[in-house]
C-alpha cells in the first residue's frame, strides 16, 4: 500500500496536508516584556542571561533605596513580572508557535526576584539565590515540572514561579541556621 501523503495509512484515507497558519507577530509591549527587553534573544543559555541581569538589577534597585523598603518594592515587582509575564509570554508563544520558547525569559525573572526575596542585599546572597534559583529551573522537581502543563503563559511562568519559591525557602533555612552568611 502506498501513501499518498505521509501520514495517510489506507488507500481510502487521503490525507490532505496542512496549510501553513499564517501568525501574525506578537505585539511590541509583549516581545519587550516577554525577552526581557531582548534579553531572551542572547544566544547560549538567554535564562541564565535575564536570570543574572536580574539579580544585578535588583542589587542596583535595591542599593539606591532605604532598607525597610526592599521587600514591598521587591514583592511588588515580582506581582508586576507575573502579571504582565503571563499575557505577554501567551502572545509571543502564540505568535511563535512553540509551546515554551527559550527567548521568553520574563520567568526566568520573576523567579530570580522570588528566589531574592527577604534576603539581604549582599554578594554572597546574591550569588546564593542565582545558583539555587538556576539548579531548581533546570532540575526541575515536582510539582514544578508538572506547572509547564499549564496552558500558554500560565505554564510558561508558573514553573518558574515554583523553582523561584523552592530557590526562597533553601535561602532562608539557610540564612536562618546560618548556613549562608549575608
Amino acid at each position: 500500500m502506498t501513501e499518498i501523503f505521509p501520514g495517510a495509512a489506507m488507500k481510502s484515507e487521503v490525507a490532505v496536508p496542512e496549510a501553513p497558519i499564517a501568525r501574525l507577530p506578537a505585539p511590541f509591549w509583549a516581545a519587550t516584556v516577554a525577552t526581557f527587553f531582548g534579553i531572551g534573544r542572547l544566544p547560549l543559555g538567554p535564562g541564565t542571561w535575564a536570570s543574572a541581569v536580574a539579580a544585578l538589577l535588583w542589587l542596583a534597585m535595591g542599593r539606591s533605596m532605604a532598607q525597610n523598603l526592599h521587600t514591598v518594592v521587591l514583592a511588588s515587582l515580582i506581582v508586576l513580572v507575573i502579571a504582565l509575564g503571563i499575557p505577554a509570554a501567551t502572545l509571543v508563544a502564540r505568535a511563535s508557535g512553540l509551546k515554551d520558547p527559550g527567548f521568553i525569559v520574563i520567568d526566568e525573572v520573576a523567579g530570580q526576584w522570588i528566589a531574592l526575596l527577604f534576603a539581604p542585599l549582599s554578594w554572597k546572597t546574591l550569588l546564593a539565590a542565582f545558583i539555587l534559583f538556576r539548579s531548581f529551573d533546570i532540575l526541575k522537581p515536582p510539582p514544578v515540572r508538572q506547572l509547564e502543563n499549564l496552558p500558554e503563559g500560565t505554564g510558561i511562568v508558573t514553573d518558574d514561579v515554583a523553582a523561584g519559591a523552592y530557590a526562597l525557602l533553601v535561602m532562608q533555612l539557610g540564612l536562618h541556621f546560618r548556613l549562608l552568611s549575608p
